[in-house]
């Protein structure tokens, strides 16, 4: 039988990501395990290889046949990537950034909509967006005081939602 064909990154077990980094990954028993993202193809191969002596691989598929050992295999293979708390936080915080920007384009390109030709009528547009916020306070708040009064709610204790019944009245009024 010939040998598997490389991919376009040139190792066994590594694939180009749409980004333009490399993934390593491994078949056994049936599964495909992924071992991690890299920023090179080196680096997700010799990750392939470290894996590739955990499962007693013959050494025709290895990526780097001068590695004589699982212990060499491991040294020279780059740390796993893990993803911690912090990270998470970070990525929420750039979503939301890019949501809020996204926003702030639609509403651009609906305000120049509604007013092609006049820059001057922005008081119109932000009033009647005012008001569609103060509509979906509204409306939140009367589904909080529903859910309080309902025995059988499906809101935990600390749902951020519980928070709409308890603001002042006075955001009503801007």
């Amino acid at each position: 039988m010939p040998p598997r064909r490389r991919g376009a990154s040139g190792f066994r077990g590594v694939r180009v990501r749409p980004s333009g980094r490399f993934t390593a990954e491994i078949r056994a028993g049936g599964f495909r395990l992924t071992l991690g993202t890299y920023n090179t193809p080196e680096l997700a191969a010799r990750a392939y290889d470290a894996a590739a002596w955990r499962f007693r691989r013959p050494g025709r598929d290895m990526n780097f046949p001068d590695v004589e050992s699982l212990e060499e295999a491991e040294f020279l293979a780059p740390p796993p990537c893990l993803v911690d708390d912090e990270d998470r936080r970070r990525h929420r915080q750039v979503q939301r950034r890019i949501a809020i920007a996204e926003r702030d384009e639609q509403l651009m390109r609906q305000w120049r909509a509604q007013f092609p030709n006049d820059v001057d009528n922005t008081d119109a547009f932000f009033a009647n967006l005012r008001a569609q916020r103060r509509s979906n306070r509204r409306h939140r708040r009367a589904v909080a005081a529903f859910e309080l009064e309902n025995p059988n709610t499906t809101w935990t204790e600390n749902d951020p939602r519980w928070d709409d019944i308890w603001t002042e009245t006075t955001s009503d009024d801007e």
